[in-house]
């Protein structure tokens, strides 16, 4: 795979099947394949789908508003309740996709994942590739009122997990934490953009910025580079476990790596939302040296930062 050709795969074709090209997309729309967009903020709801994309609305009913952290993952059977009513069945394959590129696209394709559908695809670039390459738009927000699906969730444990498993993670030699957010958020130099948050990163999680697996116009960078990136943060381990602001793009990490050929991959769910809450968990301030943080004036981070959300 060249730098300047993106993966053009469909969404059955084992691990590289995890990413599909606005082309091959093109190719496909007439034949079934079920549109999710997945976008988020500020482009929720946006009057600009994909002909007859229907809403995988991160913001609203697909995750958990009971819960005090936000895009928390919905129980087995919330998430079965808002498929069906989506019109999922079982045997559709779908592709999903968001306005901002690969962002909170992976995130829908992730929970797919871990609550046992496979025949589901990211959309390379997003909604920009697609228009980039003269592809067509409707100028209507996405939207679904057709049939109920027959679609059930049947959850695998351990691919998306809580704060206590990653606590393990961080202390286990054979594993590795990737953060996924900024570098100057994981060293405690930016501001976290949610309030009430410590600044910093966990004791012996490694930086690797999610925008780090992406090249110009949001694709995906090549499958050698994506293997290069990784093992650069996380060294010769095959077990991973990725964190970001609120679990969102934590998941573009478990794309990457996914295609890069890894296996054993977890997400943290609450993220630095849940982490860095004022608690007794630790956090640690600097970047790492030699894979040891380094916290400028004698370590860990505490106080409360500004401003809203991101994740």
């Amino acid at each position: 795979m060249s730098a300047t050709t993106p993966p053009d795969t469909t969404a059955t074709e084992g691990p590289a099947g995890a990413l599909v090209g606005a082309g091959r997309l093109a190719e496909r729309l007439g034949e079934g394949v079920v549109l999710f967009d997945a976008s988020v903020g500020a482009h929720r709801g946006a009057a600009a789908r994909i002909p007859g994309a229907r809403p995988f609305d991160l913001d609203g009913q697909l995750s958990d508003h009971t819960s005090a952290v936000p895009h928390t993952m919905p129980g087995a059977g919330a998430f079965t309740e808002a498929l069906r009513a989506l019109g999922l069945h079982d045997t559709d394959t779908v592709v999903v996709y968001d306005a901002q590129g690969v962002y909170s696209s992976a995130r829908a394709w992730w929970m797919l994942r871990a609550m046992g559908f496979d025949r589901v695809a990211v959309l390379d670039g997003g909604l920009p590739a697609w228009t980039a390459a003269g592809h067509p738009v409707e100028a209507v927000p996405a939207a679904y009122d057709g049939p109920r699906g027959t679609f059930t969730a049947r959850p695998r444990p351990g691919l998306v997990v809580d704060a206590d498993t990653v606590a393990a993670a961080l202390a286990d030699p054979a594993a590795a934490v990737l953060d996924a957010r900024t570098g100057g958020r994981y060293a405690g130099t930016a501001p976290e953009p949610r309030e009430g948050l410590r600044g910093g990163h966990m004791p012996g999680a490694a930086s690797l910025p999610f925008g780090d697996l992406q090249r110009d116009g949001g694709l995906m960078r090549p499958v050698p580079e994506l293997r290069t990136a990784f093992e650069a943060a996380a060294g010769e381990r095959e077990r991973l476990y990725f964190s970001c602001g609120s679990g969102v793009t934590a998941c573009v990490l478990a794309l990457g790596a996914t295609l890069a050929g890894y296996r054993d991959l977890a997400v943290y769910d609450g993220s630095w939302s849940e982490w860095g809450l004022p608690s007794d968990r630790p956090v640690v301030t600097g970047v790492a040296v030699g894979g040891t943080p380094v916290a400028p004036g004698g370590g860990a981070a505490g106080g409360a930062a500004g401003g809203g959300g991101s994740p």
